[in-house]
């Protein structure tokens, strides 16, 4: 078999994965991986790439589109963030973009301390933002991104296009200037090697361009424009889009007005536009009165169940009563976009105040974010490793 033909099996066996199931169905976990190298990508974005040991590597398998967690402990506080992995699977490497976050504690800290030797927490890759069709013969893929959205789609144009000679991706990235472009010199890579079948359109919102679609803020009127001029929406398979919620939201609500089956959308973001890190409440002492109605929750992790009251007083969620029990229970951001805590429901039922991260099959199907999810009945059961 030819290098061509071996690299086109893997990326298939690996697109097959995710419409199964793949790497997301294995329980999250961190281990401590060696940074093996920081490249700088812009002012205020890095790419981190860790070391993977062969004797992890099972643990570190992954499909083009998931993200990962990271976990530190600054200033005596435990932090977890979570990042999309940048590069197409690669045994023994993997790599995440770290974007500066104005009073960012995390991104800050990577951007200022975080050097090749260094060691950090790294959760095993989680996340559904993949490809739906293992076959990508004669697909066409489109992104639509902002800022540090790039990071997934560059890993999943680089799949695809790689992955068979008749596919196609077409990509619209928005910055407000051109210094602010994560991953440029890539993409001019990826279009120098695959000139007639990727279509890069680089929109800037605060730097003019020559071609004043390309210039300015997406805003409805201007995305509609680039449906109609550069994208021929009844000739895309499947569509992915990350960046801000407004952005999102944006471009969801208009490609279902002109007809788009929302489960050819796929959409991952990276801040839902609320201010404020969302922090679970883990280890915190919760004592019941005498007289307060307690709710029970079972759960399953990696295969050991546990249990936890919850007095209505406390106020929390599966996620927090879990972290009272099981340090080790899954999660990263805590705000409903990760998707890092996802379980399912098996018995009883739950209020969940937040869901940027499910797509509605997987709701269906009883799956819920612990992390936003307060029980409503007098016992809850969820399973992690389902």
């Amino acid at each position: 078999m030819t290098d061509a033909a071996a690299s086109a099996e893997r990326v298939a066996d690996a697109l097959l994965a995710s419409a199964v199931g793949g790497p997301r169905g294995r329980a999250a976990r961190f281990h401590t991986l060696t940074v093996a190298e920081v490249r700088r990508l812009t002012d205020d974005a890095v790419e981190v790439t860790f070391a993977v040991p062969d004797q992890l590597q099972a643990e570190y398998d992954y499909l083009a589109g998931q993200h990962v967690a990271l976990r530190a402990r600054l200033d005596g506080h435990e932090l977890r963030r979570s990042y999309s992995l940048c590069r197409p699977p690669a045994a023994g490497t993997l790599s995440v973009a770290i974007k500066r976050d104005i009073g960012g504690r995390f991104s800050t800290w990577a951007q200022t301390e975080l050097h090749p030797g260094d060691t950090l927490d790294v959760m095993s890759p989680q996340g559904n933002f993949t490809a739906r069709q293992y076959d990508v013969d004669g697909q066409h893929f489109v992104g639509i991104a902002a800022g540090s959205g790039i990071t997934p789609l560059m890993a999943l144009a680089t799949t695809v296009l790689s992955g068979s000679a008749t596919s196609r991706f077409t990509l619209v990235y928005t910055n407000r200037s051109r210094s602010d472009v994560m991953f440029l010199d890539d993409l001019a890579d990826l279009k120098d090697r695959y000139p007639a079948r990727l279509a890069l359109h680089h929109v800037l919102s605060r730097e003019q361009r020559a071609a004043p679609l390309l210039s300015g803020r997406i805003d409805e009127a201007k995305l509609r424009t680039i449906l109609d001029v550069l994208i021929r929406p009844d000739t895309v398979d499947e569509w992915f889009l990350c960046g801000p919620f407004a952005l999102v939201q944006l471009c969801r609500d208009v490609l279902t007005d002109i007809g788009v089956d929302r489960r050819h959308i796929r959409h991952e973001l990276f801040t839902t536009g609320e201010p404020g890190q969302a922090t679970p409440n883990g280890g915190r002492p919760v004592q019941a009165r005498p007289d307060e109605h307690v709710r029970t929750v079972r759960f399953t992790l990696e295969g050991q169940s546990a249990s936890v009251d919850s007095p209505d007083s406390a106020h929390e969620t599966i996620l927090n009563a879990a972290l009272r029990v099981r340090p080790d229970v899954p999660f990263a951001c805590a705000g409903g976009v990760c998707g890092t805590c996802r379980a399912r429901l098996v018995e009883g039922d739950v209020r969940m105040t937040e869901n940027y991260a499910l797509e509605p099959e997987e709701l269906e199907r009883g799956y819920i974010l612990t992390c936003q999810s307060h029980p409503v009945t007098d016992t809850v059961v969820v399973d992690y490793d389902v």
